[in-house]
């Protein structure tokens, strides 16, 4: 047969017809990806393929295509768009069959017309990778050009960011940037070509939040696994909780600063929170990289505090068990880099409730060796404020001091029920 990979093709076999384009096959089966969004595999024997468009003609007509040119409106607010990379901004790749970042912002406005109805947009591609490949000194590329955008008068900014770590970049923006206008990350867990793609819902709500007076760093994401609404979570309180629901965010330790009805687009909040034109816009973007986030197990040696602290380190924060716990056995290299001037936070792999370190021996045995108990803290967020703390304050005890506090709404004065 001479059909290829990316070729659009009809298959017919026992009387049934699928047409879609040509994917990557590693089983000897015909797989095609269908304008449905979904993969069909088809045995080959006794099949009859039919090349509608080659591959090469395709890609020709799309460099011919001229995308309409979207005119601002009057009267509408600005919001800049800026683009990460992530599954809100993918598609199929037909040369490997994976979801990659192949998206620009303007890509996003011409698949989401309907944003156009809600602000003026401008578009910037800060860098087109998968999350997981995310860095802490793309934190300050990214911290930088917000800033520059609402220097230039966005009032309002969206960063399309992948989800598997969009929790960590949300964060280090909540504490790098004060900001008057709302920063809002969106993201969707399906890419668009899937008939149950979340990419448009997520980027509308996110885009009314965005010329909102809700002037936080947040995270706009599906409620439910329906398409009704979705959540506002504070950047210090959310996490992806589930690997490939829709509804995967979640705010922990804190109920959703509030939700958007996806029909109406209206916005109901809960929780107090900083409004537009409040702040002052301020860059505080210098970070420590050389920070870890280690989780205990039982029986996991001491040996591995150790070695961040040997490695020159500069500050630690611990998932422990619980209540913020760990072996007895890990205390000495607690103190000893405490000694050194190395701070360490104790988290809980409960993620829900909060440290306290007082109730059992091997807690007050914690504290004494100088350990900072890290409250209601995602751990996540205590690794994240450890680096942005650090890059600011080279003191130790200055340093100490503004870990236990309160920043960003990351610690709750107290728990409730």
């Amino acid at each position: 047969m001479d059909y290829e990979e990316g070729d659009r093709v009809k298959v017919e076999k026992s009387g049934v017809e699928y047409e879609g384009i040509v994917m990557p096959s590693t089983t000897g089966h015909i797989i095609i990806k269908m304008v449905s969004g979904y993969n069909a595999g088809i045995e080959p024997e006794g099949a009859t393929v039919t090349i509608v468009q080659k591959k090469s003609d395709m890609e020709a007509s799309a460099k011919k295509a001229v995308k309409a040119e979207i005119k601002p409106k009057k009267g509408l607010p600005k919001v800049s768009i800026l683009s990460t990379g992530g599954t809100i901004a993918s598609k199929i790749d037909y040369r490997t069959g994976a979801v990659t970042s192949q998206f620009s912002a303007d890509d996003i406005l011409q698949a989401i017309p309907e944003l156009t109805e809600i602000a003026n947009f401008s578009g910037k591609a800060i860098y087109n990778i998968l999350s997981e490949n995310m860095k802490a000194d793309y934190w300050q590329e990214l911290s930088r050009a917000v800033v520059e955008e609402i220097k230039n008068g966005a009032d309002g900014i969206i960063i399309a960011h992948g989800t598997d770590t969009m929790m960590y970049t949300a964060s280090a923006l909540s504490f790098m940037v004060d900001t008057p206008v709302p920063i809002v990350f969106v993201g969707s867990q399906r890419s668009a070509d899937r008939p149950s793609s979340d990419n448009a819902m997520n980027a509308i709500c996110a885009a009314k939040v965005a010329v909102s007076d809700i002037a936080e760093v947040t995270v706009v994401m599906h409620s439910e696994s329906s398409d009704d609404k979705c959540s506002i979570h504070r950047a210090t309180k959310v996490r992806k909780m589930h690997t490939s629901r829709r509804d995967a965010f979640r705010s922990i330790n804190s109920e959703p600063i509030g939700y958007v009805e996806y029909s109406t687009g209206d916005i109901t909040t809960g929780l107090s929170y900083i409004k537009r034109n409040e702040r002052e816009l301020t860059l505080m973007d210098s970070i420590e990289p050389k920070c870890a986030l280690v989780k205990f197990t039982p029986g996991s040696s001491p040996d591995i505090l150790g070695y961040f602290i040997d490695a020159g380190y500069k500050g630690i924060v611990i998932e422990g068990t619980g209540l913020g716990h760990v072996s007895t056995d890990w205390i000495p290299q607690i103190e000893r880099a405490t000694s050194q001037k190395i701070p360490v936070i104790v988290t809980s792999q409960c993620l829900n409730g909060r440290i306290c370190d007082r109730v059992y021996d091997t807690g007050r045995d914690i504290l004494k060796a100088g350990a900072i108990e890290g409250e209601d803290m995602l751990p996540e967020v205590a690794l994240v404020k450890m680096m942005w703390t650090l890059g600011q304050i080279q003191d130790y005890d200055d340093a100490v001091d503004i870990l236990k506090q309160d920043i960003r709404c990351e610690i709750n004065e107290r728990s409730l029920e």
